[in-house]
């Protein structure tokens, strides 16, 4: 057992190895302009974002509090739309959807990945063009397939034999001719953790590229003529932070489509290399630039193209967490500060894994800070839990707060905007909370909180 010396005296001295915390920022009052949104900054002491001070968000809306930096959000969708010109950028719904994170994406000129049902109607609820629209999912419904196939959305990409069999069928009944990519497993290991890597060949998603069922698909659908096979699609992970990875798997798909040419005569137009780009949660962690993802991935698919003597297909990306995750923080109440002598102080916060599972989930990490006043008090190494009954019902693993903390404090977690909504439960009948926009100083309510009538309601 090694022994770890807290910067205020010897309280928190048995730290096993593994659990070794991150070093003591200098300052716990600093936003690191990585890890919090764009308009976010210290006002008297208490955070704001989008001008808007958190107490009053506290004050009005209540917490646990999601709060989304409009313009934050908004900014990077123009800045993928800028870099990627000539090609297509799909925001990857999963990350976080509601009505009016829709209108953003459409307004600001980007396409929109869903993969239900559900998705594909929040999206259409606010006059989502249909045919920017592309259809997702490793095991979509013939319900979901017809509901795709009538609304007329730009693109399905299939995942298995059984889809292409439905789709042929509803397609046909429909009098309509739907454009479709597969999706190929290509044998790419992202380093990143074993639940968010999507394109080995053991795990649920696509058509195996090794085995030939990519291949076979292929046949199958060009088999049907109420069908179009324009391209070729592959996500290899999550949190991803270079493009080795993206030149593998376009180098392998360049083969498939080399072989489809061979076999069939046709020439695949498009490319989909799926999204998966990684965002900085603390400090030190690594990230992408946008315009360096673009310029890399071009050129790796010009290049890809032009050894396979292919035309080079158009290229198009699907960005999710890059757009919504440092967009959002999450506002909590401190409830309880416990103090457990020779390891950490339990700080118990009003939400907890119901509102943010990932740190459960995929152990991830996160950045917080006190967020209603400022703090020159010596740090204390933390973990903010929440009110589960769970062990793992952490938030955030360790972190260094103020030791002067107490119950009332505000606590900002940062890093929020992507999956904590999506991923939301009512475990423990905790109210999902609400979501509230903020921008030029103004706040509004983009998602209702709920309330006990909505946990109960629809039981008998």
């Amino acid at each position: 057992m090694s022994r770890f010396v807290h910067p205020a005296g010897d309280r928190h001295a048995e730290i096993l190895p593994e659990d070794r915390p991150p070093q003591a920022p200098a300052d716990l009052n600093t936003l690191d302009p990585t890890i919090w949104p764009r308009t976010s900054s210290r006002a008297d002491g208490s955070i704001t974002i989008g001008g808007v001070d958190v107490r009053d968000l506290a004050e009005q809306y209540g917490t646990p509090l999601y709060v989304v930096d409009e313009e934050d959000f908004r900014s990077r969708c123009r800045e993928y739309r800028s870099a990627f010109e000539g090609g297509e950028v799909h925001y990857a719904g999963k990350a976080f959807l509601c009505r009016e994170a829709a209108r953003w994406v459409m307004q600001e000129g980007l396409g929109l990945d869903v993969c239900s049902a559900g998705e594909l109607a929040v999206a259409l609820s606010v006059g989502f063009p249909p045919e920017r629209i592309t259809m997702h999912g490793n095991n979509k419904s013939p319900a979901e397939l017809e509901r795709a196939v009538q609304a007329g959305v730009g693109h399905i990409v299939v995942d298995s034999y059984e889809e292409i069999a439905r789709l042929g069928f509803l397609a046909e009944r429909h009098g309509v001719r739907p454009k479709v990519l597969i999706r190929v497993t290509v044998g790419v290991e992202a380093h990143t953790h074993e639940f968010i890597a999507t394109a080995h060949d053991d795990q649920k998603f696509g058509l195996s590229l090794s085995s030939g069922a990519a291949a076979e698909a292929a046949r199958r659908i060009l088999a049907l003529p109420q069908l179009e096979l324009v391209g070729l699609h592959s996500h290899i992970g999550s949190q991803i932070t270079d493009t080795a990875g993206f030149e593998v798997a376009a180098t392998r798909l360049a083969k498939l489509m080399v072989q489809i040419q061979q076999e069939h005569g046709v020439v695949l137009p498009e490319l989909d290399l799926g999204g998966g780009y990684g965002v900085a949660y603390v400090e030190g962690d690594e990230t992408l630039d946008v315009k360096e993802i673009a310029d890399s991935l071009r050129e790796i698919v010009a290049r890809v193209a032009q050894a396979a003597h292919l035309p080079v297909p158009r290229l198009t990306v699907e960005p999710g967490r890059s757009i919504a995750a440092i967009a959002g923080v999450t506002l909590y109440e401190v409830g309880t500060i416990k103090d457990v002598e020779g390891l950490r102080t339990y700080v118990s916060v009003d939400g907890g894994m119901s509102d943010n599972v990932r740190t459960a989930l995929y152990g991830a990490d996160y950045t917080a800070r006190l967020a209603s006043r400022a703090s020159d008090a010596a740090p204390m190494l933390s973990r903010l839990v929440g009110k589960h009954c769970e062990s793992g019902d952490m938030v955030v693993r360790d972190l260094w707060l103020p030791q002067d903390l107490a119950p009332g404090d505000l606590v900002a977690v940062a890093g929020t905007g992507a999956y904590c909504r999506s991923l939301a439960s009512n475990y423990n009948y905790l109210p999902k909370p609400a979501v509230v926009a903020v921008a030029g100083g103004a706040s509004r309510v983009i998602v209702q909180r709920e309330t006990e009538d909505d946990l109960l309601r629809g039981q008998l």
